[in-house]
């Protein structure tokens, strides 16, 4: 019987570490280092470097025009924000615009994709124009608006003047104020959602709705029954990010009314600004920041979880 050159097995973890080896070389890995060092050195210097500083000024009286004069004050800050009434007025300002601008955003973006979803003449042209003011600045809106609503000169006053209505002050009535920016906000912002709303539509499968036709099914029956439940996951998305996004309100009240009249829309984070880049209060201000972090995390857990909870 001949002998035969039978090679020995190389162990599994050699060959593996062979293996990782030949996949990735040196002037590979030395590659994808190079493309993630700028990334990753932006992420410390403008996301974990920033929350850093703010957790540490939030118990400091750190103040903007005296830094070297800062001393550690404990608690101080978050007990002054309980006795605060303008930062308690414009968390509420807060919250109305988030109960209020939520479900109407997301009702006309659902709105919106249903009927770019029929199969129309000139589909592609609605679908351009309806999402066309969610790539606009929210600055050149909040000034067209501001135009187009004064009181006096304004487009819709005119409007409702030809209609035999009388002029309404909007922007500078404590009532409608909010109110109107809720409505600015939700008509320029409603676009993006359609679009996600749009894609869920389409992944909807159609032989649901054929079987829904042959049962005798009507429109709001199959809405209802088969569009709701297949759009759950992208409305629990939806939800989270337009809340979370609704609760960052700043710019339509600062460019349109100031946050005025009487406070009636001085948002959080406006207030946020005001006490920390026109008052230099920067431990005041980074104070107030770290709990409203802390909230939008519990408030983002709390609507997953009741989501969970409804599927479940």
């Amino acid at each position: 019987m001949s002998n035969l050159n039978v090679e020995t097995p190389k162990p599994k973890q050699w060959i593996k570490k062979r293996s990782l080896h030949h996949r990735y070389k040196r002037s590979e890995v030395a590659t994808a280092a190079g493309f993630l060092t700028p990334a990753v050195v932006l992420s410390l210097l403008f996301i974990v470097l920033p929350i850093v500083l703010a957790f540490t000024y939030a118990f400091t009286d750190y103040y903007l025009l005296k830094p070297d004069a800062k001393k550690f004050i404990g608690i101080d800050n978050f007990t002054r924000m309980l006795t605060d009434e303008v930062l308690r007025k414009s968390f509420l300002n807060t919250l109305e615009f988030v109960v209020l601008v939520v479900p109407l955003q997301l009702s006309m973006a659902l709105g919106l994709a249903l009927i770019v979803n029929q199969k129309i003449k000139g589909n592609s042209f609605f679908r351009t124009a309806y999402f066309s003011p969610a790539v606009l600045s929210l600055v050149v809106i909040s000034i067209l608006w501001t135009v187009m609503l004064n009181p006096t000169s304004g487009l819709m006053n005119q409007i409702l003047m030809s209609l035999g209505i009388p002029k309404q002050p909007f922007l500078t009535s404590a009532t409608q104020a909010m109110p109107t920016i809720v409505f600015i906000s939700a008509w320029s912002g409603c676009g993006y959602q359609m679009m996600i709303f749009l894609a869920g539509l389409k992944n909807i499968d159609s032989s649901l709705y054929e079987a829904a036709d042959i049962d005798g099914a009507n429109t709001l029956q199959k809405f209802w029954y088969i569009t709701l439940p297949g759009l759950k996951p992208i409305t629990m998305f939806l939800v989270i990010t337009t809340t979370i996004q609704a609760f960052k309100l700043i710019v339509q009240p600062m460019v349109m009314t100031g946050g005025g009249p009487d406070y009636s829309t001085m948002t959080l984070l406006q207030y946020i600004y005001e006490y920390g880049f026109r008052h230099r209060n920067i431990g005041y201000a980074s104070a107030i920041t770290l709990a409203f972090t802390v909230f939008l995390v519990v408030i983002s857990v709390g609507i997953k979880r009741l989501f969970k909870e409804e599927a479940a």
